[in-house]
C-alpha cells in the first residue's frame, strides 16, 4: 500500500474537520434523526480525496466521535450514539465515502453519480436497519423516520457533490488549491 505523504494527511486530517463542522449544522426531526449535512460533505471527500482517503477522514470523524468527543449531530459522543439509533448511519460513512471516491476515479458523470446513489442507498438502509433493531420499530415507521422525509434532499446532496466534488478535485489536481 502506497505510503501516505504529509499533504495527504493534511488534506484527510482538514476534511474530518470539515465533516465535524458540517455535522453540526442539523435540523432535528421528529424520530430523533437529524437531518445534516455530513450526507453532502462525506461523498464530497471521496471524491475530492479519493476512495481510501476519503473513507480514512470518515473513520477518524468516527474514532473520534466513539471516544466522546462532542463531533456527531448536535454535539454529541461516544459509543451510545455509534450504537443507538442514528448509529447504522455514521457507520456506514466510511463506506459511502469509499464508494463515492471509487466511482469518481472512473471519470465518468454517470459513474460517479451511480456511486454516490450507491452510497446513499447504503447509508439510508444502514441507518434504517440500525434504527429499526435499536427501537423495535418496524421496518416502514424506520422507513418513515429515516429514509422518507430526506429523499428530497438527499437528490439535492447527490448532485451538489458531485458537481462540486469534480471541480474542488480538478484544481486540487492542478495545485490551485494547495
Amino acid at each position: 500500500m502506497k505510503k501516505l505523504s504529509i499533504q495527504d494527511l493534511c488534506l484527510t486530517g482538514v476534511f474530518a474537520a470539515i465533516i465535524i463542522v458540517l455535522g453540526q449544522l442539523n435540523i432535528p426531526m421528529p424520530y430523533g434523526v437529524p437531518m445534516t449535512l455530513q450526507t453532502f460533505i462525506i461523498p464530497f471527500s471521496g471524491i475530492v480525496l479519493g476512495a481510501k482517503r476519503g473513507a480514512l477522514a470518515t473513520l477518524i470523524y468516527i474514532i473520534l466521535g466513539a471516544v466522546g468527543l462532542p463531533v456527531f449531530a448536535g454535539f454529541t459522543g461516544g459509543m451510545s450514539i455509534v450504537f443507538g439509533p442514528t448509529g447504522g448511519f455514521i457507520l456506514s460513512f466510511p463506506v459511502m465515502a469509499w464508494l463515492a471516491g471509487k466511482a469518481a476515479e472512473k471519470e465518468n458523470i454517470l459513474w460517479m453519480f451511480a456511486g454516490l446513489t450507491m452510497g446513499t442507498l447504503l447509508n439510508f438502509l444502514c441507518g434504517m436497519l440500525m434504527f429499526s433493531l435499536i427501537t423495535s420499530s418496524s421496518f416502514a415507521t424506520a422507513f418513515l423516520a429515516c429514509v422518507l422525509p430526506f429523499i428530497p434532499t438527499a437528490i439535492i446532496k447527490i448532485i451538489l457533490s458531485g458537481a462540486l466534488g469534480r471541480s474542488i478535485k480538478k484544481l486540487l489536481i492542478k495545485g490551485k488549491l494547495v
